[in-house]
């Protein structure tokens, strides 16, 4: 069982941990709805870029736009994996690098770009080749980190240093459940289905080129934008559940170390006890 002192300093460092816990759960909670706000404000200008391009690449039956353009099967990759910079969010990290690993293993013409110190610190230990990390993102989001990052990717893109370069992050569902994403940013993926774009025919002011060099400068901004956010919302949202289930834990662990702490005092009172009458008996005799 212990002794008594062990016990009490046992209780009293977890309920610490649990003030710990639930703190970082309550910091999380209102960081998650700062997040979820700047993704409902993104996700409809992200989603009409995409259905504009979508449509101009569904009327643009040949174009020598390297934006619409699919690579071939031998295409040379650049993977953007975007993790958080800190721990203690469950399998946020770990679910993300899995995937990064097993599609670096089914294709090796792939470099990699790392936003998060997490992925960082992984994959600088691994034989693959980085090409930047970006740390230290998610603590102030802001619109001009992604225009940096964006910036990066497309000028990779177009100086034809990659055919396509791929993102692999985690969307933010719900409170309780968040989906490793792995989507291709660059070209603009083929579409499936018509849903959304527009079948009209379009006179375009100036001219088509310059209306697509300009949306595709909007896209990539924006869709790097909203994948911060669903990143970012997505941490957050694992780690308020961590914590949540940390501190139940620490409650369910302390009210039984509390059980023990009383048995064990209980046990030490009657053994007193026994020695003082057995003390006062023996001196009767």
């Amino acid at each position: 069982m212990g002794n008594i002192r062990d016990i009490k300093t046992r209780i009293d460092s977890i309920r610490n941990t649990r003030q710990i816990t639930n703190a970082m759960k309550m910091v999380a909670s209102a960081k998650l709805r700062k997040a979820q706000k700047g993704i409902i404000n993104a996700r409809p200008y992200a989603d009409n870029i995409n259905r504009m391009l979508a449509t101009i690449k569904f009327k643009t039956k040949e174009t020598h736009q390297k934006i619409f353009i699919q690579p071939k099967s031998d295409a040379k990759t650049a993977l953007v994996v975007v993790t958080a910079d800190r721990g203690l969010c469950g399998s946020f990290n770990s679910f993300v690098i899995k995937a990064a690993i097993q599609y670096m293993n089914d294709h090796p013409k792939t470099d990699l770009f790392c936003i998060g110190k997490k992925g960082f610190d992984i994959f600088k230990k691994k034989d693959v080749k980085m090409i930047k990390s970006y740390t230290g993102l998610f603590n102030e989001m802001n619109f001009n980190v992604s225009i940096e990052i964006a910036n990066d990717l497309k000028q990779h893109f177009f100086m034809n240093k990659y055919d396509h370069i791929e993102v692999i992050y985690n969307e933010f569902k719900n409170i309780m459940q968040q989906n490793v994403i792995h989507k291709q940013v660059l070209p603009i993926p083929d579409v499936e289905e018509l849903e959304g774009v527009s079948l009209l025919d379009f006179l375009y002011e100036p001219d088509e080129d310059e209306v697509i060099e300009e949306l595709t400068n909007k896209y990539i901004n924006v869709e790097i934008w909203r994948i911060l956010l669903e990143s970012s919302a997505a941490e957050q949202a694992a780690r308020m559940t961590a914590m949540d289930n940390a501190t139940d834990n620490a409650t369910d662990l302390i009210e039984s170390l509390t059980l023990n702490y009383n048995m064990v005092r209980q046990a030490a009172i009657t053994n007193e006890i026994i020695e003082i009458a057995s003390g006062a008996e023996a001196q009767n005799q």
